[in-house]
């Protein structure tokens, strides 16, 4: 039996709304891709700009050495206290 026009119409419907839904995701995640990179790319920048020894090291190394400046002593409180707004001079 074929199934009504209508059952037909809604079910196409359905699948123009799935299909919609997957677009709108993926140009979300494409979005959020992008801004990670930029900001990725800025920090990186920052970090070079001060701390030029880090642009000879491997990734690895380069997250040895943020450890080790976190464990000095004072790191986790000055974080905390820098006001986000606040630019190095």
């Amino acid at each position: 039996m074929d199934k009504p026009q209508e059952e037909q119409q809604v079910e196409k419907k359905i699948g123009q709304l799935q299909n919609r839904q997957k677009i709108l995701l993926n140009k979300k995640r494409s979005e959020e891709h992008r801004a990670r990179t930029h900001r990725l790319i800025g920090r990186g920048a920052i970090l070079e700009g001060v701390f030029p020894v880090v642009v000879e090291m491997e990734g690895e190394e380069v997250k040895a050495f943020l450890i080790a400046l976190s464990r000095l002593p004072g790191a986790q409180e000055l974080a905390g206290k820098t006001p986000k707004n606040e630019v190095a001079e």
